[in-house]
């Protein structure tokens, strides 16, 4: 009967042993669990990134459409095309305002694109109304959130530069160059966007043979 007991007890685990088990379990476990974590991280940093970048590459594409139906006419007061050149602290923060053919209402419209800064981020924000209302009336929305730049340039003379009045040039450029730069990942590297706007409106179509 004693040696039953004796061989029962050799059989089991003794108390260190469990707690050795315990530790390495708790070390895999934890290991298991912060691979885990950093892969949800970095998933959810790549999808905040593309999801940021489509957004402006979105934005960039309808203002490259609103601008190549833009329309001036140095007989029209109400027609317009100027870009202003701005900066928040060393950051590009252009202004362009023209009349254009608009989807969203009959006739011209006036058709803004302005960057706000608050709290050391900046957002573009873009206002439609009428072409023949008073410049004050407008609806405004936002578009992109903490972006790092909003840079407009207009063809001159072979050279782009960052201004344009209509109201002195009395026409409008031929070509507008418009980039967005955001910062992206948790190493917020910066990510440019560019492409660029051909206004037709106006313009004399060339045939070439």
């Amino acid at each position: 009967m004693n040696n039953n007991k004796k061989s029962i007890f050799r059989g089991g685990f003794t108390l260190i042993e469990v707690l050795v088990a315990i530790a390495i379990t708790s070390i895999i476990l934890m290991a298991l669990y912060s691979t885990f974590f950093m892969s949800q991280k970095a998933v959810s940093t790549v999808g905040n990134s593309l999801l940021q970048l489509q957004e402006a590459r979105g934005v960039l594409d309808i203002l490259k459409r609103e601008i190549e139906a833009s329309y001036f006419s140095g007989s029209l007061k109400y027609t317009i095309f100027k870009i202003d050149d701005r900066d928040f602290y060393g950051r590009q923060a252009s202004g362009i305002t023209f009349t254009a053919y608009s989807p969203l209402m009959p006739g011209l419209a006036r058709i803004s694109y302005e960057v706000r800064e608050e709290g050391g981020t900046l957002s573009l924000k873009k206002k439609v109304s009428s072409a023949y209302a008073p410049s004050g009336v407008a609806a405004g929305m936002e578009l992109i959130e903490d972006m790092d730049s909003f840079t407009v340039e207009a063809k001159y003379d072979g050279k782009w530069v960052r201004t344009w009045d209509s109201s002195l040039t009395k026409s409008f450029p031929e070509e507008v160059r418009i980039t967005v730069a955001v910062r992206t990942g948790d190493n917020k590297k910066q990510v440019s966007i560019s492409d660029i706007a051909r206004t037709r409106i106006g313009r004399k179509i060339e045939w070439k043979q």
